[in-house]
């Protein structure tokens, strides 16, 4: 059973405790070094040396503030104050996010929650403030599944989504995940240990970019999310022969390019026309042997399909596979699809959004309700606790590029209603 949550109905002593802005700032900034490009992007995919680099660098960062860190078999990174500052053994509230990235992504994804968590519990540990719960920040392994093919990795690994998870993940060139997972500290052999029971956590907070357009065209400065969408990632294969451009006669051919072009139409016909599901992209392809005068002999695609509606997506997923198995007979080619990622659309607590709404007003900043279009840790968190977010404002609402920002003055906001909405539970 899930733990019973209490938000208390006045300010606790505390909350005129206030996050260092400037040390947050400069905190995201030299975050940003570690696998930062010429044009401001950064690639920093999980478990890459990037990505581990990050991690150390987080680690640091917390030993110097006093704090400790660890590293559970899963890859996550877990912060805590030292000692027992519980009050009573009441099951602790858990802050954070994920500090990898997609290939040349933003420098806040992610990195700006965990940076965030880390702020707070140093200000609670250099105010020697005593909390009902124990506090943990966390940074979960391999959000994104940019290197890796198993996004949510740390956080399904955190929730005990064990036989969702392959017994020997490679990345996409087949290199073993146990091998990368050892040099951060995890273990393959050992998840198990790394699972939380529900009902072990009494919340989880994530705070981070919008992502999207909404707070800025409104002139918001904090939202408060109220439902998470859900998502169906599906690897595709296509195989067909390989042969001369120019001596192959057309007919006959066996092209799995031609197929997987196909297929990509119909994935954008999903949304954009048939409305079955809310967006849809194929985002990654790799054609082999990819030479310009040569018919390809293999395509490897990833189709990923979200709607805040379980049914929807199940229906648009069926769609896909109906429309790929005809196409491939079409081609003469043989295909092969494979959901490697499903998370359900998930509502976020009421009494955290309330929580988070009176701590905005109560620091003076506006607010607006809204869903999240993208998917977070906090959706598969959600098996285990109530979950909340908290979202601020996103420049030009542009995410997973060079050019994604937010005004530091409303990252230091979002980082005060994440302090004040961990006292108030």
């Amino acid at each position: 059973m899930r733990n019973s949550l209490t938000v208390a109905d006045k300010p606790r002593s505390g909350t005129s405790l206030r996050i260092d802005g400037a040390r947050l700032l400069d905190r995201l900034d030299r975050l940003a070094e570690i696998g930062g490009g010429e044009d401001g992007g950064v690639t920093r995919m999980g478990f890459s040396d990037a990505d581990q680099e990050a991690r150390a660098h987080v680690a640091r960062q917390a030993a110097e503030a006093g704090l400790t860190a660890t590293v559970d078999a899963g890859g996550n990174l877990l912060i805590r104050r030292p000692g027992d500052h519980r009050g009573s053994h009441r099951p602790p509230i858990l802050v954070g996010s994920h500090l990898d990235t997609v290939a040349n992504g933003g420098r806040l994804d992610g990195a700006y929650g965990v940076i965030a968590a880390l702020e707070v519990l140093q200000t609670l540990h250099e105010a020697g403030a005593e909390t009902d719960h124990e506090v943990i920040a966390i940074s979960f392994a391999n959000e994104e599944g940019a290197l890796f093919p198993q996004p949510f990795w740390g956080s399904m690994v955190f929730a005990g989504r064990l036989d969702a998870l392959p017994s020997e993940p490679e990345d996409y060139s087949g290199r073993p995940l146990r091998d990368a997972l050892a040099r951060v500290g995890g273990d393959l052999s050992q998840l198990k240990t790394a699972t939380w029971a529900p009902g072990s956590l009494t919340a989880y907070l994530e705070l981070h970019v919008e992502q999207g357009p909404v707070l800025e065209r409104l002139g918001r400065s904090i939202g408060v999310v109220e439902s998470i969408t859900g998502r169906i990632h599906m690897s595709v294969q296509i195989n067909g022969k390989a042969g001369h451009a120019g001596t192959t006669p057309m007919e006959g051919r066996q092209d799995p390019l031609v197929v997987a072009a196909r297929l990509i139409h119909v994935v954008q016909g999903l949304a954009r026309e048939e409305k079955l599901c809310r967006v849809a992209t194929v985002g990654r392809m790799e054609v082999q042997p990819n030479s310009p005068n040569t018919i390809p002999n293999s395509v490897r695609l990833d189709v990923d399909l979200r709607d805040s509606d379980p049914a929807r997506l199940a229906a648009a997923e069926q769609t896909v596979r109906g429309a790929l198995a005809a196409l491939a007979r079409l081609g003469n080619v043989r295909a092969v699809i494979e959901s490697t990622v499903r998370s359900a659309p998930v509502q976020t607590d009421r009494r955290i959004r309330d929580a988070i709404a009176a701590s905005a007003t109560e620091l003076g900043h506006s607010q607006e309700t809204l869903p999240s279009g993208a998917g977070h840790d906090a959706q598969i968190v959600a098996d285990l606790a109530p979950v909340g977010m908290i979202f601020v404002p996103s420049i030009d609402g542009v995410s997973h590029v060079p050019s994604e920002r937010t005004s530091p003055e409303d990252l230091v906001i979002g980082a005060e209603v994440l302090l004040r909405t961990v006292l108030k539970l």
